[in-house]
């Protein structure tokens, strides 16, 4: 008989072993815990926290909060964290508790790393623009009359039928 795969712990067998002592079937349940692990490491309850990393464990352990946030970035997340106006309506203490419990982050920042937000306060507004990709091209037909924007496309297709003749 091939057993189609090996039973680590107890969660694997589900409510066959219940049954087989409900129904006195001493066979089945003698079978059911030779097949178990003899590991002690391998049972159910200290399989819990398998995925988690040693930080998470002791968080979990500690039941300590979240780590705060080194950088928020405002322009991506709706959802930044301030707790100023707590501090400004009901003082020094309910700030303190409402930095444990939800602290926010050292930096807030928009999209831009600091080096780049660095590099364009030193530039003037126009290359500022072009880098943030917010400049618009500012043609000169939009400026111009008309009867001047008539001319000109005359002209356009006056070299255009030469180059063509």
């Amino acid at each position: 008989m091939q057993i189609e795969s090996t039973l680590v712990n107890e969660l694997q067998i589900g409510s066959r072993l219940n049954g087989a002592v409900e129904q006195n079937r001493r066979g089945e349940f003698g079978l059911l815990l030779a097949m178990l692990s003899a590991d002690a490491r391998d049972m159910a309850q200290f399989q819990l926290d398998k995925d988690l990393n040693v930080d998470q464990k002791l968080r979990k352990q500690f039941s300590l909060p979240p780590a705060q946030p080194l950088v928020a970035d405002v322009s991506s997340d709706i959802h930044v964290t301030d707790n100023a106006p707590l501090f400004q309506q009901q003082g020094a203490r309910q700030f303190q508790l409402q930095q444990a419990l939800t602290p926010e982050a050292i930096v807030i920042r928009g999209p831009q790393p600091d080096t780049m937000v660095e590099v364009l306060s030193n530039c003037d507004e126009l290359t500022k623009r072009k880098a943030l990709n917010s400049y618009q091209q500012h043609t000169v037909i939009e400026d111009m009359h008309f009867i001047d924007q008539l001319a000109t496309q005359r002209k356009i297709s006056q070299t255009i039928a030469q180059q063509y003749v």
